[in-house]
C-alpha cells in the first residue's frame, strides 16, 4: 500500500508509445488514510510502502478522471495468489471509507486476454468474451456476489477471459462495498480489440 506523501509515477509496461512513458501523474499521497486502511484491514498485515508509487493500473485511469492530479491517491496492492472470497471480504471491510468521504475504485478488466487481442479498433469481440461479460454484468445487476466471487464456474469462457486474475480481482472489492438494496449502475459497456472489456460498474452513485 502506498504511504508516501508524493508517490512517483510508475511505468510498469512495455511496447507502448513513448508518450505513455513520458506521462507523469503527480497526485499527492495520503499517509493518514494509509493508516486508516491498515486499521480497517487488521489483523491482515498491510504494510505501508514508500518505494513504489502509482503504477499504470491507477494513473492511466485517473489521468482522465482527475487530469489535474489534485486529489490524494492511495494504491492498495492485490495478492493475486489469494482466492476470490479473500478479496471480496477485504472490500467489505473497507466499506466505512464510503462514509468518510473516500472514493474506493477497483481498476481492471472483466475480460483481459492480451494474447487473443485483435489489433484493430473495429475488431468484433470473441464469443467467449461476450458470454463471460454478459454473465458478470447480470451478476452485478442482480447482486449475485457469489457468482462474481466464484467466476471460475463459468468454465472455458472464464478461463479465456481471465487467464490471470489480477485484472478481474478489483471488481470483487467493488462488489464487497455494495450495501443491501443498493443498485449497481453500468456506466460503460462493451469489448475493445476482441478481448478487452470496458465494463464499468458504479455503486452508490447519486
Amino acid at each position: 500500500m502506498t504511504a508516501d506523501e508524493r508517490p512517483k509515477t510508475i511505468h510498469d509496461f512495455y511496447g507502448f508509445p513513448k508518450a505513455l512513458f513520458d506521462m507523469e501523474y503527480p497526485a499527492p499521497g495520503d499517509p493518514k488514510l494509509a493508516g486508516r486502511v491498515r486499521e480497517l484491514l487488521a489483523p491482515l498485515d498491510v504494510r505501508p510502502d514508500r518505494s513504489w508509487g502509482l503504477d499504470h493500473g491507477t494513473w492511466s485511469v485517473l489521468v482522465h478522471v482527475y487530469p489535474d492530479a489534485d486529489i490524494p491517491v492511495l494504491q492498495l496492492s492485490i495478492d493475486a495468489t489469494k482466492p476470490g472470497q479473500f478479496h471480496y471480504d477485504l472490500g467489505a471491510k473497507l466499506a466505512p471509507l464510503r462514509d468518510e468521504g473516500v472514493l474506493v475504485a477497483g481498476f481492471g478488466n472483466v475480460v483481459h486476454n492480451l494474447q487473443a487481442m485483435r489489433r484493430t479498433r473495429d475488431a468484433p469481440p470473441f464469443d467467449w468474451a461476450v458470454r463471460f461479460e454478459d454473465e458478470v454484468r447480470k451478476a452485478l445487476v442482480e447482486r449475485d456476489h457469489d457468482a462474481l466471487v466464484h467466476y471460475e464456474r463459468f468454465g472455458e469462457d472464464a478461463r479465456l477471459s481471465v487467464p490471470t486474475p489480477e485484472h478481474y480481482l478489483p471488481l470483487l472489492y467493488v462488489a464487497g462495498l455494495q450495501r443491501g438494496g443498493e443498485a449497481a449502475a453500468i456506466a460503460i459497456d462493451g469489448i475493445d480489440l476482441g478481448s478487452i472489456s470496458m465494463l464499468t460498474a458504479v455503486i452508490g452513485a447519486s
